[in-house]
């Protein structure tokens, strides 16, 4: 019989859990990467809303699209040291928006709005990102098969995981002793 699955994106995750790892690393060094590409634009002295053609790593960039790159990188840090479900949370929300972002400014290029300065390779950059980060947080999270150890599988199936879970006690109670 199918079931509708109610789980939540927010679901708890043990701190310790190796999952963890995954969305602190993603989140860690995608921040990096902004942050430096962020620093380098400022350190051009570029102008804040300039439209120029000003490249930083190969990408266009003025001091508003640094700052926010920079702190968007922060906010990953932040996203790194917290861990758990937050970076996993942050993650695919920030991956989103990224691929959001790319889909607008594609649609804002040669325009005067496009204050970010974003030429084709930002939006190819922005969505790159995006899918990126949405694979970091979505890792052991979203999927057909998850292990029956997961967390989120658990919390997703719990009639079957406390039956499994009272199989495996049983299995490794001494034998000749009551229950």
């Amino acid at each position: 019989m199918m079931r509708p699955v109610n789980a939540r994106l927010d679901e708890h995750l043990p701190s310790d859990h190796k999952l963890s790892t995954v969305y602190r690393i993603g989140a860690g060094l995608t921040g990096l990467l902004l942050v430096v590409f962020g620093i380098l634009g400022l350190i051009d002295r570029i102008g804040f809303f300039d439209t120029g053609g000003d490249t930083v790593l190969a990408l266009n960039t003025n001091g508003a699209l640094s700052v926010l790159s920079i702190c968007i990188g922060l906010l990953l840090f932040a996203g790194m040291v917290i861990g758990g479900s937050f970076a996993s949370t942050l993650n695919i929300v920030l991956g989103v928006l990224f691929i959001a972002s790319g889909f607008v400014n594609l649609a804002l290029l040669d325009t005067k709005a496009n204050f970010l300065a974003f030429h084709m390779p930002n939006v190819l950059f922005s969505f790159v990102v995006g899918v990126m980060l949405m694979w970091f947080g979505m890792y052991g999270r979203v999927g057909s098969a998850l292990p029956h150890d997961n967390p989120y599988w658990r919390a997703r199936h719990p009639e079957q995981a406390a039956r499994e879970e009272r199989a495996r006690t049983s299995a490794v109670r001494p034998i000749g002793r009551p229950a």
